[in-house]
């Protein structure tokens, strides 16, 4: 077919790329619109994992997207011979049947190739993957716990709770992303099994000589927009002056995001296959992205650095962590896995992130209280976790404000 391996290994690593500015510009934005007074959910991060476990279910389950495979379409070609032999079946004029197991093995050839697509790769790896994040749903679990989840439009200090509503509240953390996560992966499965009827097929010529040269072209460029957005912030220029906000929000964040997706996507290639009841690519990567957001929001939430420095870290956290670590992915595995396998592995990656993230945040949490971003005072409500980042940036000369007593993420004025 004549399809040159390095040129196949730069379109995915472009696709990986592109995807990963999308999903995090996705997962940010949708924290946004999902976080308001009044929700019902107050931790953000569940719909992204739900609605990027959605896209996944659906690609997975697709089968038309992208039939035509590398040139070829094997898997409707078995379809077509399967049809036709019902139908000779039924007319009694078949006197071979075609084996039961035929198509079944058909499935699973057309999802062994249809993983080594760059496209394919892009959506569901660099796409799905970094639209959710493992790390931030075992940092929302720890917050739960220790009481410090901010009600959205909510400032007053809470009201002191013992152990026991601290379990449940982690609890609350855990079922609902879990069963969501899972629900949204058989619902999209589901979706694409609707719509197949209507749903358009990738021609493999268009894909090759149009989509992936461009999907090359454009990763590289919104990449290196990203630095130079970073680098020379356009509100800088629009009101001079005032707060840079661009950075704070999202701008950094994509600088860092296709570093952790290119990161998870090489680790799993490499460490996925060596068990197969175990996907330890995915869990090594979730473990350790959980522990770099541990570590980054401790050193935003202590005496150190300043406005810039708080920035970075956030966009360390919503980038490169956001992207490192998947639910997506983690959810689809859990689904593929034998039942008493899939109980082991999901546990044992809960559990072993929130241990991480213990160790890690915990000691400053209850020994020294979590500190104002960057040591800025600034009047906010922790609304996003993102959000404090640039809402800290309106500095009070000359008047310092910590946080109070209690546990939960508000500042209150302290002119001592």
């Amino acid at each position: 077919m004549g399809v040159s391996n390095l040129a196949t290994e730069i379109y995915t690593v472009s696709y990986l790329i592109l995807f990963a500015i999308l999903g995090t510009l996705a997962r940010l934005g949708l924290q946004a619109l999902t976080y308001y007074p009044g929700t019902p959910v107050i931790f953000s991060s569940v719909w992204p994992n739900f609605a990027g476990s959605l896209v996944l279910g659906y690609l997975s389950e697709d089968r038309k997207l992208f039939r035509h495979e590398w040139g070829g379409p094997t898997y409707d070609q078995h379809i077509s011979r399967a049809k036709q032999k019902n139908a000779d079946q039924e007319n009694g004029e078949s006197l071979f049947p075609e084996p039961a197991g035929d198509l079944p093995a058909a499935k699973k050839a057309h999802m062994a190739t249809k993983k080594t697509i760059p496209l394919y790769i892009g959506l569901a790896t660099g796409f799905c993957g970094s639209f959710t994040s493992f790390s931030s749903f075992i940092r929302d679990i720890f917050l739960a716990m220790s009481d410090d989840l901010a009600s959205p439009g909510v400032s007053a200090s809470p009201i002191s709770r013992n152990g026991g509503y601290s379990f449940t509240a982690l609890l609350a953390v855990v079922i609902t992303t879990v069963s969501l996560s899972l629900s949204g992966y058989f619902v999209g499965a589901h979706l694409a099994i609707t719509l197949e009827p209507f749903t358009p097929s990738f021609s493999f010529r268009l894909t090759r000589k149009v989509l992936d040269p461009f999907a090359a072209f454009l990763a590289w460029g919104c990449w290196i927009g990203a630095l130079l957005l970073s680098v020379l912030p356009p509100d800088r220029f629009s009101n001079p002056g005032a707060a840079e906000t661009w950075r704070g929000r999202a701008t950094f964040a994509l600088v860092f995001a296709p570093l952790g997706c290119l990161l998870r996507f090489y680790t799993s290639l490499r460490l996925n296959p060596r068990v197969a009841s175990f996907p330890l690519g995915t869990f090594a990567v979730n473990i350790f992205g959980t522990a770099v957001l541990g570590m980054a929001w401790d050193l935003a939430h202590v005496p150190l650095g300043g406005v810039i420095g708080c920035q970075v870290l956030q966009g360390i956290e919503d980038g490169f962590c956001g992207t490192l670590t998947t639910v997506s992915t983690w959810v689809a595995e859990l689904t593929t896995l034998g039942r008493g396998r899939a109980y082991i592995y999901g546990a044992a990656s809960i559990v072993a992130a929130f241990a991480v993230m213990v160790a890690i945040m915990g000691g400053l949490r209850w020994n020294q209280e979590f500190e104002a971003l960057g040591h800025t005072g600034t009047d906010i409500d922790m609304e996003l976790p993102f959000a404090a980042t640039f809402k800290a940036l309106r500095v009070y000369n000359g008047v310092n404000k910590t946080f109070g007593t209690t546990p939960r993420l508000t500042l209150d004025v302290d002119t001592r």
